[in-house]
């Protein structure tokens, strides 16, 4: 079976471990590249500097509040680029607020998830995105 790639970009690392320990659960193989901040998802994405080589990512997993550039302001920028505006991008974000899911999907995400506090239903969240981007949705071979 072939991996598949994931980008995943979160400040926190008990919650990026959290998000490898639910995805090394699952019955898919993937390879997880984690960036910490909005520059670093955005370099990993346009192949930048040490990344020229990165595969391109079938989703993005976005934390909305990052430090220094916020999820937002990455979400725009990856849909405003041709060349990575068709890779899926998912919201997880701690935040229920209504001007924030709206603010998501104004920007185009293709989803905003409410990250759960308890393992298990953030194990069943990401089992429902697993399902959904990997084995339900056709989506564009991006280059």
């Amino acid at each position: 079976m072939t991996s598949i790639n994931i980008l995943l970009v979160e400040d926190s690392p008990e919650d990026a471990d959290l998000a490898r320990i639910v995805l090394a659960r699952g019955p898919l193989s993937y390879d997880l590249h984690v960036a910490s901040d909005g520059p670093a998802a955005l370099a990993y994405l346009r192949r930048e500097g040490s990344h020229s080589e990165a595969p391109r990512p079938r989703l993005v997993l976005l934390d909305w509040n990052l430090p220094g550039m916020h999820g937002s302001e990455v979400l725009r920028m990856i849909k405003e680029d041709e060349a990575l505006r068709t890779i899926p991008v998912v919201v997880l974000s701690t935040s229920q607020s209504p001007e924030d899911v709206d603010r998501a999907y104004d920007l185009h995400a293709n989803g905003y998830i409410t990250k759960p506090a308890e393992l298990d239903q953030y194990m069943e969240t990401i089992r429902g995105l697993e399902n959904f981007w990997f084995q339900t949705a056709k989506l564009p071979e991006n280059p």
